[in-house]
């Protein structure tokens, strides 16, 4: 992972924003290139061979991979419940009224204080970006708002920080046999037992590297 990478892992609830949109952080230029198989919409799965602790035994949602890098979101780091009123009164909606809780994730080591939603593809706003035809991802405040009004979409996994490579850097990791690959599956991100999803994902794997 890049430099900005190594700091430690901390959601930082207090004081958390959730910007309109991450175009900065997202690779742009989803399409086709030359020497690149994209892994968008798929999982990246640690294999033995993962040297980094921050990573041993991820699974790891991929949003988007081309020729400018690649960008991916943790799926089973839970790190506890949250009142959504708490997260709401952090995004400056203190007088939201509103009850329930949403279980958080780790999403990775960068930015982690920036937060996600994936979600599923029956809900949508502008900063909604298409991961596949199941799944999308939303990086908005709105979307727990909506969550909170039963507006939100029918499934939801929220996290904080990402995984993000440097172009060329996942396919070094890739030749290192750091990561198997594996299709996606919506019960697997949203249902799984998160204790079980690694070995889930294991299974699912299309390629033994």
């Amino acid at each position: 992972m890049r430099n900005t990478a190594m700091r430690r892992l901390v959601l930082a609830f207090a004081g958390l924003l959730l910007p309109a949109t991450i175009l900065a952080a997202v690779p742009t230029n989803p399409g086709a290139t030359p020497g690149i198989t994209s892994l968008q919409g798929q999982f990246l799965v640690a294999t033995p061979a993962m040297r980094d602790p921050r990573f041993d035994h991820t699974v790891i949602l991929m949003l988007r991979h081309d020729r400018d890098g690649a960008f991916g979101i943790v799926i089973n780091r839970p790190a506890g419940e949250r009142p959504l009123s708490e997260l709401l009164a952090a995004i400056g909606d203190k007088n939201a009224a509103v009850s329930g809780s949403v279980r958080v994730f780790g999403g990775g080591p960068v930015e982690p204080q920036i937060g996600f939603v994936i979600h599923s593809t029956d809900y949508r706003i502008a900063e909604t970006l298409d991961v596949d035809s199941r799944v999308a991802m939303t990086s908005n405040a709105q979307v727990l708002r909506d969550i909170a009004d039963g507006k939100g979409p029918k499934k939801s996994l929220v996290a904080f920080g990402y995984a993000g490579w440097a172009p060329g850097q996942l396919e070094g990791e890739l030749g290192r046999n750091a990561w198997y690959v594996a299709p996606a599956d919506e019960n697997l991100i949203f249902d799984d037992d998160r204790d079980k999803l690694w070995d889930h994902a294991v299974a699912r794997r299309t390629q033994d590297l």
